[in-house]
């Protein structure tokens, strides 16, 4: 089981990044997905997470109305539309698959994690 986190990168403040989470050896139709960051001296923070089926989604409130997640199963594909990037969105980005969701939060034990890709927000 694989899922390769990429797209990150260099970006000024106020712009945009996509972030895309590509599984291999697990079908993502099966799994909750959520997108995690950890910034440097700070606990893993999970801020948005879409569910299996019906496409529920979380997001923490420092993402909200900024970042969007989206699932194509067809590509077994994950996706993070990142716009109105700020400094504070520096990170290290990380995806993950597990079997449950919330509508309140991100669930840190989900069962698969990718190794992650780095965003910096830098002008």
């Amino acid at each position: 089981v694989q899922l390769q986190a990429s797209g990150g990168g260099l970006v000024q403040p106020g712009g945009s990044l996509r972030l895309s989470c590509v599984a291999s050896g697990i079908i993502l139709d099966y799994y909750a997905i959520g997108w995690f960051r950890q910034a440097p001296g700070k606990e893993r923070e999970g801020f948005s997470c879409i569910s299996r089926s019906d496409g529920r989604t979380y997001y923490a409130d420092s993402v909200k109305g900024r970042f969007t997640i989206s699932r194509d199963n067809a590509k077994n594909t994950v996706y993070l539309q990142m716009n109105s990037l700020k400094p504070e969105d520096t990170a290290v980005y990380y995806c993950a698959a597990g079997t449950y969701y919330s509508d309140y939060y991100c669930p840190v034990d989900y069962d698969y994690w990718g190794q992650g890709t780095l965003v910096t927000v830098s002008s």
